[in-house]
């Protein structure tokens, strides 16, 4: 029943970002930017780690994770080291996901060459 409830909820991430593009007209950088924060507003009132519990992957893979990723850093260690917790929670928790991200546009870009 998880996977049921992992591809819905993914499922329905993904239809509003779809929505977005293709009813709001929104680019796919206003529409990743609206899911990331909507992700990081999720989490600021405590309703994303919910998610988490119960659809798993569905609530992890997408693009609102990510937004998720940086305010529950910020405030666990807000919580822990105080103001400058902020700072580096958001670094603690998404750097390893923002270096790979790096790294492989990196490694394309050598392989593939640009259209243009």
């Amino acid at each position: 029943m998880q996977y049921l409830w992992a591809f819905l909820v993914g499922g329905g991430i993904c239809i509003v970002g779809q929505l977005l593009f293709d009813v709001a007209k929104l680019t796919p950088a206003h529409t990743m930017a609206l899911l990331v924060v909507a992700g990081a507003v999720l989490d600021g009132v405590g309703l994303y780690e919910p998610l988490i519990n119960f659809a798993g992957a569905g609530a992890t893979v997408p693009i609102t994770s990510f937004g998720n990723a940086l305010v529950h850093g910020a405030l666990t260690e807000l919580k822990e080291d105080g103001w400058i917790g902020v700072l580096t929670g958001i670094f603690k928790v998404t750097s390893a996901g923002v270096s790979a991200a790096i790294i492989f546009s990196f490694l394309a870009a050598l392989v593939v060459k640009p259209k243009g």
